[in-house]
């Protein structure tokens, strides 16, 4: 009788609620932290900035709420809060520095130590961190607690390079290109773990993304383009709407289902 329950929790199938890591992923992910960025700066710099953190505020919770409510992984619920973190994660990184007054290397550091305590904890938990075991409530709150993580440290992590480092918005973009290169070369030419270098390039989504956009949008007095916040964040609005509906519609990006029995060998890849 336990052989056939164990064999029975062996055979059930989970649903995943998180989407495959493909090249539309990427595409999508750099296109919201982009987008994030210039949203938050057009909201905060245009309208009062405590009701711009407020408004932030409300639609990360939406969002959060929408993305709890459904069992299954779909595409424009995902990437839906996917940007309201990208947008209320750069509010709170901006209000750390602006408002608060702490420096960006220092926000920098306490953001990547606060990653580091959720990956640490998600890890004694869970005992891995890999996204395609992401099924249980449990598991879910720690991957969107890192997500949240890795966008606001990215947004403090970029302006430290682009303003304190003096680089500019592109010198920091040129920069995060290659970092967000290195852990895809390390897995395929050396074997880098590819937990690892899946996360690694997570992280370096967000200061890439807002870089190129700040590049885009800022003055040029501050080494950017000078086509303004809103007309980039508009623009990358477009984008995300079109891809992320061709995904809704193909399908491309769906996880399939795993049993128990294989859980933990795509547990630990």
């Amino acid at each position: 009788m336990n052989q056939s329950i164990v064999a029975g929790n062996q055979g059930k199938r989970y649903v995943t609620k998180v989407p495959e890591i493909t090249f539309y992923f990427w595409i999508v992910k750099l296109l919201t932290t982009a987008m994030g960025e210039s949203t938050s700066d057009y909201l905060v710099y245009h309208i009062n900035p405590y009701v711009a953190v407020i408004l932030g505020f409300i639609g990360f919770v939406v969002a959060l709420i929408l993305q709890f409510a459904v069992r299954q992984y779909i595409a424009w619920i995902y990437w839906l809060l996917v940007v309201m973190v990208a947008i209320f994660g750069t509010m709170v990184a901006d209000v750390t520095h602006i408002v608060l007054g702490v420096p960006y290397y220092a926000s920098t550091i306490a953001f990547a130590i606060l990653l580091t305590v959720v990956f640490m904890t998600w890890y004694k938990v869970e005992g891995t961190l890999s996204i395609h075991s992401i099924h249980t409530r449990r598991r879910e709150l720690f991957y969107w607690s890192a997500v949240l993580a890795t966008f606001a440290m990215g947004t403090a992590s970029g302006d430290m390079t682009a303003t304190t480092f003096r680089l500019g918005y592109l010198a920091s973009g040129v920069l995060f290109i290659v970092l967000f290169a290195l852990p895809g070369l390390g897995y395929a030419w050396l074997r880098l773990h590819p937990i690892f270098a899946f996360w690694f390039a997570y992280v370096m989504t967000r200061p890439l993304g807002a870089s190129i956009a700040d590049w885009l949008g800022k003055p040029k007095s501050i080494t950017g383009l000078g086509y303004g916040d809103g007309i980039v964040a508009a623009v990358l609005t477009v984008l995300i709407v079109i891809f992320v509906g061709y995904l809704t519609v193909s399908k491309r990006d769906v996880q399939r289902q795993l049993s128990r029995s294989r859980e933990s060998q795509f547990g630990q890849v």
